[in-house]
C-alpha cells in the first residue's frame, strides 16, 4: 500500500494523540538523522505540527513525517536525541530513544518494488508479443511469419531473462543445495518454451511459443507479488520489542554521570533516569520520587507513584523526578527482554501454517519433473521425433505450473483485505482470514483497545471553583490534570492568577491563590479519605476546605459496545483481561456487558490465558495494543490491534484497525468465514483444472502455446472468484 493511499485513507481523522518513540541512526554526509516512530499519528493537522516544531528548532534542518510507518525522520546538526525530545515533548507528545538500526524494512520495500517492476516489462512484452501473433494466427506465412517470430524472439528472449530472474536464482539456489524447489520446473518451463521457439524460427517453424513463455512468466509473476503483499508487513514483532530497548544508560561515577552501553550494565550498578526517559534496566530506586508509566507492560492507564524500594522494570518510562537505579537485571535477562524471547517463541509456534507449503512443495516438484520426463520418453520412443517429444515435455511443464494454485490464497486475501480496508481494516497475514472464520473466542484488551486510554472528566466543578482548577491542571502534565484542563477550557473558563506553582514529583501541584494554599493531586496528599473507587480521580484542596473529589472515566473507543455486542450474539466467547485495577476493570465489563473479565493480569499472565484457552480447544481472537499484549497477540489463534497501537503490538498482530472505530471487528468475522469458501473454491478449480488438462498435455493434444493459455485462464478463474468477495 503506498504511502499516498494510506495517507488518503486517514485524511478524514480530525484529530488524534501520538505517543512518538526515537530512534537515532547515522545518516550520510556527515549529518545525523534522528528518526521518531509515531505510532498512533492519524491525520495531517499532526504531521503538521511534528514538522513545524522541529524544523523551527535551532540546528535542525529538515523533518518530515512518513504517515504510512508513523515516523518523522529529522536532518539534524550537531543534535542528540536527547536534545530533540523535549521539542516533541512540548507538543505534546512522548519521545524515547530506540536501539539504532533496529528496524529496517528497506529490503522487503525494494523486493516488491523489483518484482513490480519485472510484471511491468514482461506486461508490456506480452502485448506486444501477441499483437504480432496475431498476425501468424490470421494466417501470415513464409517470410513474413519468420520475420514476425524473428520480432517476438527479439522482444521475448530478453524480457523473459530479466523477468525470470526471480525463478531462475531461486531455481539456481535450489539445484546447488541438491533439492528441487517449485521454481525448478518453472524456470525449466520458462527455458523450454524459449528454447524451442528459438529452434522453430532458426528452422522456418509454422508455430513459436515466444509469447507462451512471456504469459507464463507475467502470470507466474503476478502470483508471487500477490504473495509477498500478504507477507510484506508482517515484520518480526520480536525485532520492534527489541528495538525498544534504550541503547544506553547514565551511569553514576564519582566524576559524574557517564553515558554507557546498556549492555555493559552489571548487577549493583547505580544509574540515573532523567525525566522523560525510558528505563534501560531491572533495578530498584535508590534515591529521588517520581511517576511512572507502566502502560507499556502492564496495560495500567494512570502512572503511579513510586519512591525509594521501588522496583522498575526495562521498557517502563520516568515521568516527572530524576531516579537513581540500583540495577538488578540488563540486557537479555532485563524483563523485557524476556518478553521479547516469548513473543519470539510464540511465533515460531506458527510454523503450523507454513509447513502445509512446504509439504506440497516437496511433492509437487519431482511429480512434475516426473510426468515431463515421461511425457518426453514415451513420446520419443514411440515417434523418434525430437522435436515433438520436447514439445509435449514443455507443454505438460507450463500447464502444470502453480499459477493457479498460488494464486488460490493471495487472490481471496488481497480481494478481502481490500473490502476489510475500506471498513478501516488492514490484513497483514495471509493465513489470518483463515484462522480468523475458525475464531469461537474473543479477549479483550482494556485500555487503548476497548477504551481509548484518554481520561475524561465526569464530576461536576463548582463554578467558583473553575478557574483555581484549570490554573493548577494547566501546571502538571499528569493526563488526569491535561483531561481537568481540557474539561475547563471547553467551558470557556479563564485561569485565574496563581503564585509560588510548584509541582510534587508524584503527588501532584500546590500554589497561592490570594494568599490561600490551593492544591491537585493524589487523596494521600491532600488528607483525603477515597477507599476503593471504581472511577480514577484527583482531589482538589482549597485552604482548609475539604477536598473536592473530581472523578474521570475512561472514554469508550467508538464502537467498542456494537463490537462486543454482534461478537457476544454471534455465540462466540467474549472475555476482557486487563493490567487496571480491579474496581475500574469491573465498570468497563458492566458497561460493556461482558461477564468474563481478569483485572491485574501482566504481560506474561495475558499469554497463559490465551494458551490455556488454546490447550482447551478454543481458537482464540486477541485484540490488543500494548507492549503488554505483545505475547499474548502472538500466542493467538489470530490478532488484532488498533492503528493507534505500540509499533510492536501492530506488528505482532495479524490484522490492523486503521480507524478508530472498533465494529469492523465483528464484521471481520463473518467476512472471515466468506473468505475461508472462496479459499477451498479456488483450491478445487485449481486442482480440477490440473486434473482435466494435463491428460490432454500428455496426450500431445497440447501445444505449449494451449498450455500457457489454459494455465492463464485458470489463473483468471481462481481470481475471479475471488473477487466475488468485493
Amino acid at each position: 500500500m503506498s504511502d499516498a493511499a494510506y495517507e488518503a485513507r486517514l485524511s478524514a481523522c480530525p484529530a488524534c494523540d501520538a505517543a512518538p518513540l526515537a530512534q537515532r541512526v547515522a545518516g550520510s554526509g556527515g549529518t545525523v538523522d534522528i528518526i521518531l516512530s509515531l505510532p498512533t499519528v492519524h491525520c495531517a493537522a499532526c504531521i503538521s505540527d511534528v514538522e513545524q516544531a522541529l524544523t523551527r528548532h535551532p540546528g535542525v534542518k529538515a523533518a518530515r513525517v512518513n504517515l504510512t510507518r508513523r515516523r518523522v525522520t529529522v536532518d539534524a546538526s550537531g543534535l542528540t536525541a536527547e536534545e530533540l525530545i523535549p521539542v516533541v515533548e512540548r507538543i505534546g507528545y512522548e519521545a524515547h530513544e530506540l536501539d539504532p538500526g533496529a528496524l529496517s524494512a528497506s529490503a522487503a520495500d525494494r523486493q516488491g518494488r523489483d518484482i513490480l517492476m519485472r510484471i511491468g516489462v514482461s506486461g508490456f512484452a506480452m502485448m506486444n508479443i501477441m499483437i504480432l501473433s496475431i498476425a501468424v494466427w490470421s494466417g501470415a506465412d513464409d517470410a513474413t511469419r519468420d520475420l514476425f517470430h524473428l520480432i517476438s524472439g527479439v522482444i521475448a528472449l530478453p524480457t523473459v531473462a530479466f523477468a525470470g530472474q526471480p525463478f531462475f536464482s531461486s531455481a539456481w539456489r535450489a539445484l546447488k543445495a541438491r533439492r528441487l524447489g517449485m521454481d525448478v520446473p518453472i524456470s525449466l518451463a520458462l527455458i523450454l518454451a524459449s528454447s524451442i521457439s528459438v529452434y522453430e524460427t532458426l528452422h522456418s517453424g509454422h508455430h513459436a511459443y515466444f509469447d507462451a513463455a512471456v504469459m507464463l512468466c507475467f502470470f507466474l509473476l503476478i502470483g508471487r507479488y500477490l504473495d509477498y503483499r500478504t507477507r510484506a508487513v508482517a515484520r518480526s514483532a520480536a525485532e520492534e520489542l527489541t528495538a525498544l530497548e534504550v541503547p544506553r544508560a547514565f551511569l553514576i561515577t564519582p566524576a559524574g554521570d557517564q553515558a554507557v552501553p546498556v549492555a555493559e550494565l552489571r548487577p549493583g550498578d547505580l544509574i540515573r533516569i532523567r525525566p522523560g526517559a525510558r528505563i534501560p534496566a531491572d533495578g530498584e530506586i535508590v534515591e529521588g520520587g517520581s511517576e511512572i508509566d507502566r502502560s507499556l507492560l502492564t496495560g495500567e492507564s494512570i502512572p503511579v507513584p513510586v519512591g525509594p524500594g521501588t522496583a522498575l522494570s526495562a521498557g517502563e518510562v520516568n515521568l516527572t523526578g530524576a531516579l537513581a537505579l540500583r540495577v538488578t537485571a540488563a540486557g537479555r535477562d532485563s524483563s523485557l527482554a524476556r518478553l521479547t524471547a516469548l513473543v519470539a517463541a510464540a511465533e515460531s509456534a506458527r510454523g503450523r501454517y507454513t509447513g502445509l507449503a512446504d509439504r506440497a512443495s516437496r511433492l509437487y516438484s519431482p511429480l512434475v519433473h516426473l510426468l515431463a520426463f515421461s511425457s518426453f520418453l514415451g513420446w520419443y520412443l514411440a515417434t523418434r521425433d525430437l522435436r515433438l517429444a520436447i514439445n509435449i515435455a514443455a507443454a505438460v511443464l507450463i500447464i502444470t505450473c502453480p499459477c493457479a494454485l498460488g494464486l488460490a490464497v493471495p487472490a481471496v486475501v488481497t480481494a478481502a483485505s481490500g473490502r476489510l480496508f475500506r471498513r478501516g481494516m488492514l490484513i497483514k497475514d495471509g493465513t489470518a482470514l483463515e484462522r480468523l472464520a475458525e475464531v469461537d473466542c474473543v479477549v479483550f484488551d482494556k485500555t487503548g483497545t476497548l477504551t481509548l486510554g484518554v481520561p475524561q472528566l465526569v464530576s461536576a466543578v463548582p463554578p467558583e471553583l473553575r478557574p483555581v482548577a484549570l490554573a493548577l491542571a494547566q501546571g502538571s502534565g499528569h493526563p488526569l490534570s491535561r483531561a481537568l484542563a481540557q474539561a475547563m477550557q471547553d467551558l470557556g473558563v479563564t485561569p485565574a492568577a496563581v503564585q509560588d506553582l510548584r509541582e510534587w514529583p508524584g503527588q501532584g501541584v500546590e500554589a497561592d491563590v490570594d494568599g490561600q494554599q490551593v492544591r491537585l493531586g493524589r487523596a494521600g496528599w491532600l488528607g483525603a479519605a477515597h477507599g476503593e473507587a471504581t472511577l480514577s480521580a484527583s482531589w482538589l484542596a482549597i485552604g482548609d476546605q475539604p477536598p473536592l473529589r473530581l472523578d474521570f472515566s475512561d472514554r469508550l473507543r467508538p464502537g467498542a459496545a456494537e463490537a462486543v455486542r454482534r461478537i457476544t450474539e454471534s455465540g462466540r466467547r467474549v472475555m476482557l483481561l486487563s493490567g487496571d485495577a480491579r474496581p475500574v476493570v469491573a465498570e468497563l465489563a458492566e458497561r460493556l456487558g461482558i461477564a468474563e473479565w481478569q483485572a491485574g493480569v501482566g504481560p506474561t499472565d495475558k499469554a497463559q490465558v490465551v494458551q490455556d484457552l488454546g490447550a482447551l480447544g478454543h481458537k482464540v481472537l486477541m485484540v490488543g495494543d500494548g507492549l503488554n499484549d505483545t505475547a499474548a497477540l502472538a500466542a493467538a489463534h489470530v490478532s488484532v490491534s488498533p492503528a493507534s497501537a505500540l509499533d510492536a503490538a501492530r506488528v505482532a498482530s495479524d490484522i490492523v484497525t486503521l480507524g478508530a472505530d472498533l465494529a469492523p471487528v465483528a464484521e471481520a468475522l463473518d467476512l472471515a468465514r466468506a473468505a475461508r469458501r472462496r479459499i477451498r473454491e479456488n483450491f478445487a478449480l485449481s486442482l480440477g483444472y490440473n486434473v482435466v488438462a494435463v491428460p490432454f498435455a500428455i496426450a500431445g493434444l497440447a501445444t505449449p502455446l494451449m498450455a500457457a493459455l489454459a494455465m492463464s485462464l485458470s489463473s483468471i478463474s481462481v481470481t475471479l472468484n475471488a473477487l466475488r468477495l468485493r
